[in-house]
């Protein structure tokens, strides 16, 4: 088979020729954002789920629909080491920027100016050649206290929207790796901009922990919210997802190879995406049958354990490996602390921190008191393929 039209793509956030088993997700998201262009209430949304299950996939989805709503639209990807301060200036700057075009918004966004002026200079945010020639707008934006902050930013961004006919979609990738404090500012301002009518919607993904750290931050983020789970595609929409691709390139795939990638993917995203690329090359001819996925196996599992898995494990300390080893050696999750103390023969108050640090590094996730698992689909398949010696 031609390698050079391969139609899958194994990678982090890239679009797969085929968006399958998502349409719920997309058409929520569609009417909410013509709903609030239209001046009427719509939740905002969080994606919970995995990691490569398509969570980036479906932002960048919604963000596109967005865009051909005129919406202007800022994208951030949450990294661990920044403030939210840090990372919403910037993203905020190039909005105002866009709408000081429209002149129905010009005082509106003079106004949006000072705030942010405000808002930069109370949080100490610089950001070199981000420049603000207004003087700041004393009582708006400069408490010091986030929370207070944000929603006047917001406020503001959501007037100078309002006046220059359009909205603001704002995008967070990797939500959980907000403070509470700066995840309670952002549910609070969405909230009150939507007590507001002003057009402004706010999508998130994040790993399955968001909604309970959503509900600490403040109580009525359930209400504030939709959760639409990210998962493993049922069977139907992972054979759309592997055959829909291979029969636009004009080439087939038998029952027998789709059921193999199925079994062998458990129907995640990024692995189907994987599996697909590597029997395609596989193949030396239409149709792919079951020996080329088996011949694509190793070759899928080898970019995966170097890749997806690997640098993911890279990322701990050696106590955070014995940790994850233990979780691994009970099998299938979930799993509780307190076996995890026992099979490294250690109390489970002592592994609290080193429970906590990996939970901080996306690495595993609690949904409820004592329960863990991996937040890295068959990741326990990993460790025991890699680390065969931990197992004997």
């Amino acid at each position: 088979m031609d390698e050079v039209r391969n139609p899958f793509v194994p990678g982090a956030g890239s679009a797969p020729p085929e968006l399958a088993g998502r349409d719920k997700i997309i058409h929520e998201s569609d009417i909410a954002l013509q709903r609030v262009l239209l001046g009427k209430h719509s939740r905002s949304q969080i994606m919970l789920g995995l990691r490569g299950t398509g969570k980036t996939v479906l932002l960048n989805k919604i963000e596109r629909l967005a865009e051909s709503y005129g919406y202007v639209t800022s994208f951030i990807e949450a990294p661990d080491d920044k403030s939210f301060a840090e990372l919403i200036y910037p993203r905020i700057f190039q909005v105002l920027r866009k709408l000081s075009l429209v002149e129905n918004a010009k005082e509106q966004v003079h106004k949006a100016w000072r705030a942010l002026r405000s808002f930069a200079s109370v949080f100490k945010v610089s950001m070199g050649d981000l420049s603000i020639s207004v003087d700041p707008e004393a009582g708006t934006a400069d408490s010091g206290i986030l929370e207070y902050d944000v929603v006047d930013l917001f406020i503001r961004i959501g007037e100078v929207a309002q006046a220059a006919g359009t909205g603001w979609a704002l995008f967070i990738d990797e939500v959980q790796y907000l403070k509470e404090k700066e995840l309670s500012a952002l549910i609070v301002a969405i909230h009150r901009v939507n007590q507001k009518n002003l057009p402004i919607i706010f999508f998130g993904a994040g790993l399955p922990q968001v909604a309970a750290l959503s509900g600490n931050a403040k109580s009525y983020a359930e209400r504030l919210f939709n959760y639409p789970t990210v998962g493993a595609l049922d069977r139907k929409a992972a054979i759309a997802a592997i055959s829909e691709p291979i029969l636009e390139e004009e080439e087939e795939i038998s029952n027998q190879a789709l059921d193999k990638i199925f079994s062998e993917t458990e129907g995640y995203p990024y692995f189907l995406q994987e599996w697909g690329f590597q029997s395609w090359n596989a193949a030396n001819s239409s149709p792919i049958n079951i020996d080329d996925v088996e011949k694509a196996g190793p070759a899928a599992l080898r970019r995966l354990d170097e890749g997806f898995f690997r640098v993911r494990f890279d990322r701990l300390t050696p106590k955070e490996r014995e940790y994850v080893l233990a979780m691994a050696k009970l099998g299938t999750g979930s799993y509780r602390s307190s076996e995890v103390a026992d099979v490294l023969e250690e109390k489970p108050q002592s592994l609290a921190p080193c429970r906590a640090n990996i939970i901080h590094k996306g690495m595993i996730y609690s949904q409820s008191y004592g329960d863990i698992d991996f937040t890295v689909p068959m990741f326990d398949d990993y460790l025991r393929r890699v680390f065969p010696e931990y197992f004997a």
